[in-house]
C-alpha cells in the first residue's frame, strides 16, 4: 500500500502532511506529531545538543589519547564510554530531527531493524561498561597496592572486548527474533525511533518469544551489572569509612563521584520509563524520558567527567592550547 505525496494523515482530529511512503516496505515514525510546538526552536535545540555531544566526547577522547597521565585503566574505560555515547545518540537523533522537520518520517525495514540492533547493543554495552568501571574503582580504592598488577593492560582489554561482544550477541538475538515477526498494515510507530516494545505492539503474529526475551534476558542483563555496581560501591564506602586520613577519604570519594553521577543518570532515566505501573503509560511521557537517556545523557556524561576531573581538565586545556598555537 502506497501513500503518495501530498497525503493527509489524520491523528487525534489533526491533519498532517506526510512524504511518500511505501507501507509494505517500512514503518512511519510519528513522534510529537500530535503536539503544538515551535518546530524550529525544538529542531535547533536537539541539533545543538547533538553537536555538543560530539564535541564534548571527541574532546574527551582526544585528551585521553594525547595525555600520558591519562593512560590508565580508568580512562581507557572512559574512552570506551565516550565512543558508546557518541554512537548511542547518532542511532536516534537523525530520525528525531527528521520527525520534527517533517512532522513524521519513514524508515525502511532494514533501517528499522538496524536501529533496533545498535540501540540495544549500545545501551547494553553502556550498562556493562559502567559495571566494569565500578569494579575498576573498587580495585583502586580497596586494593590500591595490587591495583596495577590486577588491572593490567591485558585484563582491561579483555574486559572491554567482553563488554562489546556480549552486548553484540544480546542485541543480535533480540533483532533476529523481532525480524521474524509478521507486521500488520498499520505500521505507525508513535515514537522517534524503532524500539523493541513498539515493534512488538505492531506485530500480527505471536510475540510470546519476543516478550519473554524482553522481560527475562534483558532484565537479567540490566540487573546483574547494576548489582555488581551496587556491591562495588558498598565495599568502596566501607573502605572509605575506615580511612583515618581525611585527605585520603576526600581523594577516594572524588575519584568515584563522576562515575556515580553517570550511573544515576543512566539507571535513573531507564527506571523512569521501564519501572512503572502500566496504568501510567503515556506516549508523550515516553518520548521525553527516551530523549533524556538517548540524547541528553550522552552529552552530560562527557561534561561530568570533563568538568569534575582535574586530570581530564588539564588534558583538555593542553589539547586546546596546542590547537590554538598550531593554528
Amino acid at each position: 500500500m502506497w501513500i503518495h505525496f501530498p497525503k493527509k494523515l489524520i491523528l487525534d482530529n489533526r491533519i498532517y502532511v506526510m512524504e511518500t511512503v511505501n507501507l509494505t516496505s517500512g514503518f512511519i515514525l510519528l513522534a510529537f506529531v500530535d503536539l503544538d510546538y515551535n518546530h524550529a526552536a525544538f529542531f535547533s535545540t536537539i541539533l545543538v545538543i547533538y553537536l555538543l555531544t560530539w564535541t564534548a566526547n571527541l574532546l574527551l577522547l582526544s585528551s585521553i589519547k594525547l595525555s600520558p597521565q591519562l593512560h590508565i585503566p580508568m580512562y581507557f574505560f572512559l574512552g570506551n564510554l565516550s565512543v558508546v555515547d557518541i554512537s548511542f545518540s547518532t542511532v536516534t537523533v537523525p530520525k528525531l530531527l527528521s520527525c520534527i522537520l517533517h512532522r513524521g518520517t519513514s524508515i525502511s525495514f532494514l533501517g528499522c531493524f538496524l536501529q533496533v540492533y545498535f540501540f540495544v547493543f549500545l545501551g547494553t554495552n553502556e550498562s556493562f561498561l559502567l559495571s566494569v568501571m565500578a569494579f575498576d574503582r573498587y580495585l583502586a580504592v580497596c586494593i590500591p597496592l595490587r591495583y596495577i598488577s590486577i588491572m593490567n593492560g591485558k585484563v582491561m582489554v579483555m574486559l572491554s572486548i567482553s563488554c562489546w561482544v556480549a552486548s553484540s550477541l544480546h542485541s543480535l538475538l533480540h533483532t533476529y527474533t523481532l525480524s521474524q515477526l509478521k507486521y500488520c498494515d498499520d505500521r505507525l510507530i508513535h515514537h522517534f525511533f524503532c524500539d523493541v516494545t513498539s515493534l512488538i505492539k505492531l506485530s500480527c503474529s505471536s510475540t510470546t518469544l519476543a516478550e519473554l526475551l524482553m522481560y527475562t534476558e534483558s532484565s537479567v542483563l540490566i540487573v546483574l551489572p547494576f548489582l555488581l555496581i551496587l556491591i562495588s560501591y558498598m565495599l568502596i564506602a566501607l573502605a572509605i569509612a575506615k580511612m583515618k586520613n581525611s585527605s585520603n577519604r576526600s581523594k577516594a570519594f572524588s575519584s568515584c563521584s563522576s562515575h556515580l553521577m553517570v550511573i544515576c543518570l543512566f539507571y535513573g532515566t531507564i527506571s523512569f520509563i521501564y519501572i512503572r505501573p502500566s496504568s501510567s503509560y503515556s506516549s508523550q511521557y515516553d518520548h521525553i524520558v527516551s530523549m533524556a537517556y538517548t540524547i541528553i545523557t550522552p552529552m552530560l556524561n562527557a561534561f561530568i567527567y570533563s568538568l569534575r576531573n582535574q586530570d581530564v581538565k588539564q588534558g583538555a586545556k593542553k589539547l586546546i592550547m596546542q590547537c590554538f598555537s598550531s593554528s
